[in-house]
This record gives structure tokens, sequence and C-alpha cells, in this order.
């Protein structure tokens, strides 16, 4: 009879966990520590900018950004850049010695609808930093947010 009674309550905290779950990944995913663009470099040396030590300890891991979403260059992209301001203009250079300080750029888990240049948004997705060319585009970038996702704030 005891493992009648266990198997139903087993059964209760099954459900009550699937019900919890949704919940449970809206509140992993606000937890996520957020990155400003104040904070992308710590100092400037004779090698350029040197990125900060908040970026070197969050490279690889789930963040959050808030900024503004630059004209893509094309409709179907599954990328964007990620500025502090808004944009008219892509601001992708040919290398990354001309790369401004603010931006990111962003590449998307899935295609989404791009948003109006001035709609904040907030990108959510994993950090990484260096020097890196996408070998589909040619673009050369020092910041990127991979398996990104975004909404308007």
């Amino acid at each position: 009879m005891e493992t009648v009674s266990s198997l139903h309550l087993s059964r209760r905290r099954l459900i009550g966990a699937a019900m919890v779950l949704p919940f449970t990944a809206s509140l992993v995913r606000a937890a996520e520590p957020s990155l400003a663009f104040d904070e992308l470099y710590g100092k400037f040396s004779v090698l350029g900018l040197e990125f900060s030590d908040k970026v070197k300890r969050l490279a690889g891991k789930g963040i959050s950004m808030k900024g503004f979403m630059a004209p893509p260059l094309k409709a179907e992209a599954q990328f964007f850049v990620l500025t502090e301001v808004p944009m008219s203009l892509c601001p992708f250079c040919s290398s990354d010695a001309d790369w401004p300080d603010n931006i990111v750029v962003v590449y998307l888990g899935e295609k989404q609808t791009f948003v109006q240049p001035r709609q904040t948004i907030e990108v959510r997705g994993t950090l990484e930093y260096g020097s890196w060319t996408d070998p589909d585009t040619g673009f050369v970038s020092l910041l990127r947010i991979r398996q990104a996702e975004y909404s308007a704030v």
C-alpha cells in the first residue's frame, strides 16, 4: 500500500515540477549577468584598447546586453550589429583595425524579424571576444554574442 501512496506522491511532484519549469527557465534567463557598452574595454595601452576584466570573465557565458539594432545588410541575415546609439547605416568595417569600440556582432540562434533602428532591444546569448572573421561574409569582429535572441525593451 505504501508504494501506491508514494507513487501517487511522485506523480503529484512530477506534475508540480512540470508546471513550475517554464517559470524557472525565465528566472534563470533573468539571472544572466548584463553587460553595458561602457564595460566592454578596460584600458588603453600601446597595443590599443584592451577588453575589460568583466568581458574576459563573462566570455563563453550567457549574458544580456541592451542597445540598438543597426540596419542589417540583407533581410534574411541571421546576424546584426548591436550599437550603443541608433544608427542609420551598418557600422561593419573591413578589418578589426577600424572596428568601432561601441558595437557588438549578434549571431542569432534562429532567424527573427528585425526591428526599427530606433527601438531599444535586449539581446541574450553567449559572449565571445577576440578577432574573428566570419567565413560566410568576410566580416571581421572583435566582440560577438552567439546563439542569441532579442526582444524589444
